[in-house]
């Protein structure tokens, strides 16, 4: 390669000419960000438009137990996917994995939009709703690990567009959600009873078109993508990891042909993975402890947690907790684009995820509903505004703590563990988000226990 054709040439080349930089960084931030969009997406969808899931299951056994099930179901495979993905990282087109991922993920988005128009029996759609979002997971698995270890290469600007689109989508989704309830229970009765059986009808409404713009969204992101190998920073990234496969190769190569010692020190990419895995592992417990409390209870138990005002439809006021808690978790992850309150400590930042734990019993405290036909529990705290308020702060630290731990694991600067070696910074970015991977799993697993501390039966059937 020549000198001028260096990954790292054409880096200080946009060191030296500062107009450069700014323009090139800039498209690269909107970039990750509308993939950090589209990488959530699908999940944030789903958790979304689980008033529609539960509707289609009136008076089936099963509708008590979908989120914990469908969190579970999605979050196991989703991490069995991860692991595939992060350990054939180094051995795919990244192009051409984000490109697959997306398209996949729109059709199958596309299948769930169908989905509102087609009545099934409810044993036949709580199958389609595990096995849809089981494939969405496998998709989403192998297009977040793409996207962070491309991201991490391009510079800690580029991680931070992404993990803030994570957020920004579950704010967009949620306000969508929000008008299409308004909408859909315009002219409702406005005093709906807690025992009320709904009809569906303004659930299905509002879900057609969170399904429909979500995939209009992810369609429209694989042609950006597409379009963005014109851009200067495709050549970058590839020039990167062209440069990083052939050194790799010739190490493979002189260890084939050299004496024995040689051998033994063969770059391996599992024994890469496994030193940058100790070396972050503070950072790694953090972001994934995060969201074992997050999804211990939401939504499973936040979505059961009803207004004390008799005059508020339930479909409003779970839009409405959706969306606050998606405003917080956007605020905490914008918090961390200013110096001043970033924490760059692995154990303070391990603190603060412990710490969320508290969470836990003050949700239990609010007006916890323990299934479709039981009166509520008795609520220690009575206030909406207060759940609101506590849900809000929920949100704020888990977008904090989350991104904190993802910059922190993946930071040359900042993270004297990676001792400064450049090839493991992708690496790092794969293997925390892999570990966010876990904790989302756990949580799920979690939130089984969770149920059963409010429920008088097993928390597996209603």
């Amino acid at each position: 390669m020549a000198e001028d054709d260096d990954p790292q040439c054409v880096l200080d080349d946009y060191d030296a000419e500062p107009s450069v930089p700014r323009l090139v960084n800039a498209i690269d931030a909107w970039l990750y960000f509308l993939l950090g969009c589209t990488f959530l997406l699908s999940w944030t969808v789903l958790i979304t438009a689980l008033s529609f899931f539960l509707s289609r299951l009136a008076g089936s056994p099963l509708r008590a137990t979908l989120g914990s099930y469908m969190s579970m179901a999605i979050t196991a495979s989703g991490l069995a996917f991860m692991a595939h993905a992060t350990a054939t990282s180094k051995q795919w087109s990244s192009f051409r994995r984000i490109l697959i991922s997306t398209g996949w993920l729109s059709l199958l988005m596309f299948l769930f939009f169908l989905s509102t128009f087609i009545h099934v029996p409810p044993s036949w759609f709580f199958a389609f709703i595990i096995v849809n979002g089981i494939m969405q997971a496998g998709w989403a698995s192998h297009l977040g690990t793409a996207v962070y270890a491309e991201a991490a290469l391009l510079g800690s600007h580029c991680v931070q567009a992404l993990m803030t689109g994570q957020a920004a989508v579950a704010v967009i989704v949620s306000a969508v959600q929000l008008i299409s309830a308004v909408g859909s229970i315009w002219g409702a009765s406005r005093q709906p009873t807690a025992s009320e059986v709904s009809d569906g009808i303004a659930e299905e409404r509002a879900a057609r078109v969170l399904f429909g713009v979500s995939t209009a969204v992810m369609v429209a992101t694989m042609v950006v993508y597409a379009w963005s190998k014109t851009l200067p920073s495709h050549e970058l990234r590839t020039g990167r990891m062209e440069q990083q496969r052939r050194s790799r190769d010739a190490e493979e190569l002189r260890g084939l042909i050299s004496a024995g010692p040689a051998i033994i020190t063969l770059p391996d990419t599992k024994i890469q993975i496994l030193r940058v895995f100790k070396a972050n592992l503070v950072y790694e417990i953090s972001g994934a402890y995060v969201y074992v409390i997050t999804l211990a209870v939401f939504p499973p138990i936040t979505v059961s947690i009803l207004s004390t005002n008799p005059n508020m439809h339930p479909l409003l006021f779970s839009a409405i907790h959706f969306l606050v808690f998606s405003v917080g978790d956007l605020l905490g992850r914008h918090l961390c684009s200013y110096p001043r309150w970033m924490i760059w400590s692995e154990r303070r930042v391990l603190t603060i995820a412990i710490l969320r734990t508290l969470f836990i019993p003050l949700f239990l405290m609010c007006n916890v509903q323990r299934s479709a036909t039981a009166p509520p529990t008795t609520a220690i705290i009575t206030s909406d505004f207060l759940f609101m308020l506590i849900l809000g702060v929920f949100g704020v630290s888990n977008g904090y703590v989350s991104t904190m731990s993802m910059l922190g694991a993946s930071s040359l600067e900042h993270n004297a563990k990676l001792k400064g070696r450049q090839e493991d910074v992708d690496v790092a970015a794969t293997v925390a988000n892999f570990c966010v991977n876990v904790g989302l799993t756990l949580g799920s697993i979690a939130s089984f226990a969770v149920r059963g501390a409010i429920c008088d039966c097993n928390p597996f059937v209603e």
